[in-house]
């Protein structure tokens, strides 16, 4: 897949992903959803839920360590920035041949544009939060919230 492709793919994620409401009680059925895959998988991972600065869900499965904390706190603070997927934000800026460390002049120190956190994006409101993975490589922690917000979603649809 090439980068333009991906980024299609990563637009077209964003835009069938839209929550109708999200509170608390939708944040912990996500972490909830994304902690049981990640264990039936046996996944080293750590998992961040956020709505507007608020940690509504937090878990750390078995082989996550504190890195991957900060490795999620980095990453959603790219989606929070820019109202993107971390992933989709740093292959923009690879598809322009540039860096998002070097060209984004942002400290690094905050901000991570790797994959893995996703925005909590409401109908009729936007980016309001994040739902972030950490401990698999990028592609697979986004993927890994992808099909398990695919999954939520349909289920909301269903109740």
């Amino acid at each position: 897949m090439t980068g333009s492709e991906l980024l299609d793919e990563l637009e077209a994620q964003e835009s069938r992903l839209v929550f109708d409401r999200f509170d608390e009680q939708v944040a912990w059925q996500v972490g909830v959803a994304l902690r049981e895959a990640g264990l039936a998988a046996g996944l080293p991972i750590a998992i961040s839920i956020r709505r507007n600065g608020q940690e509504l869900f937090h878990a750390a499965l078995p082989g996550a360590s504190a890195d991957n904390d900060g490795w999620l706190a980095r990453k959603s603070a790219v989606v929070d920035r820019y109202g993107r997927s971390s992933l989709r934000v740093g292959e923009e800026f690879r598809v322009n041949g540039g860096s998002f460390d070097e060209d984004s002049r942002l400290d690094t120190q905050l901000f991570a544009a790797h994959g893995g956190a996703f925005p909590v994006l409401v109908r009729g409101t936007g980016c309001v939060g994040s739902i972030a993975v950490s401990g698999l490589p990028q592609l697979e922690d986004h993927r890994l919230v992808v099909e398990t917000l695919e999954a939520v979603l349909e289920q909301l649809k269903q109740a």
